[in-house]
């Protein structure tokens, strides 16, 4: 077997490593279906400099063929972001390689926090291989809604949605009802397979900070007026989180509802105004919005059905790779 030479990325070795990054540059949007190209090189170097970031580089005769990113500040969960490597050559090998090395410096943080790990794109040809490392796995759709898709837009516009009655109504976000969004979304998500690979799903206190990086623009610019909320006598009990990434592409995060008020078709009220609004800004010129895409698991057949009752259309599938927490 090969010998390979792991270390971290520093700023004295960038130049060096320009090359391999740059491939996976090219390769970001069309192999490994990042929706926005990454950071720029140097922005990228910077990133992993100020420890945002962590980056580990495999070297072949003090050349690096291959790296690792991962991040452990955007969440309690230690993020795997990316194994790439250059050519095709020995490619098991050097991811596995990569992982070794990533698990054996993260040892101590997985006490406590899950690795998770999602397998965009040709990095699901992977999956089998790490399965002997302790991951396991949660298949995950991608679904979308194109502004300019004609059927897309037929199928929201004759869309029937079940009756509201009087007590019912769906209005845009205020930040008096982040409270009450904490709760459903704790009460919603924290026995669901998000809670497996985003342990803040199972506390208060978790959830709290998923809601407040929606609000504070961690994850997208968050997009108050696009965000529905289903009151009960104006009482909040339902949510469609929408957010905005690289100014065009549009998100929903998140959606759930208040136990007692779910399987009323109440969400499907919550998705078309979002989308609504979203179309809106998109058709006046106000904002140059391209779509808004959706994730939810592959087998969650009600879910699935629900997004295509508003015109989603699946994309593309991937495996959302996951390690519990180390006994």
């Amino acid at each position: 077997m090969q010998e390979y030479k792991i270390e971290s990325l520093t700023k004295d070795k960038a130049v060096l490593f320009k090359g391999v990054y740059s491939d996976f540059a090219n390769k970001a949007i069309s192999e490994y279906k990042f929706e926005l190209p990454p950071l720029p090189f140097e922005e990228f170097v910077d990133a992993v400099s100020e420890g945002l970031i962590k980056c580990l580089v495999l070297y072949e005769n003090e050349f690096p063929t291959a790296f690792l990113v991962y991040t452990t500040a955007i969440s309690e969960s230690i993020e795997l972001n990316m194994i790439h490597c250059l050519g095709s050559e020995d490619l098991t090998e050097k991811r596995k390689a990569l992982l070794s090395e990533f698990l054996e410096r993260t040892k101590d943080l997985r006490k406590k926090s899950v690795v998770c790990y999602p397998m965009m794109g040709s990095q699901g040809d992977f999956t089998g291989d790490i399965a002997h490392f302790g991951f396991r796995f949660i298949g995950l759709a991608v679904l979308r809604f194109l502004m300019n898709d004609e059927q897309s837009n037929l199928i929201y516009d004759k869309a029937e949605l079940s009756h509201m009655g009087y007590q019912m109504r769906v209005a845009p976000w205020d930040n008096s009802y982040k409270k009450e969004a904490i709760k459903v979304i704790h009460q919603n998500f924290k026995e669901t397979s998000d809670a497996l690979f985003d342990t803040r799903f199972k506390t208060m206190q978790g959830t709290e900070d998923i809601i407040d990086k929606i609000l504070n623009n961690i994850y997208g610019e968050f997009l108050p007026e696009a965000t529905s909320v289903l009151l009960h006598l104006e009482k909040p009990v339902g949510f469609a989180f929408t957010n905005v990434t690289g100014g065009k592409i549009a998100n929903i995060p998140l959606v759930a509802i208040n136990k007692e008020y779910r399987g009323k078709g109440y969400s499907e009220h919550l998705l078309k105004r979002s989308v609504g609004v979203i179309k809106t800004w998109a058709n006046n010129g106000a904002h140059d919005y391209t779509e808004v895409n959706v994730t939810t698991e592959t087998d969650n057949y009600g879910a699935l059905k629900m997004y295509r009752n508003v015109g989603f259309k699946e994309d593309y599938s991937y495996t959302q790779a996951y390690m519990p927490v180390s006994k």
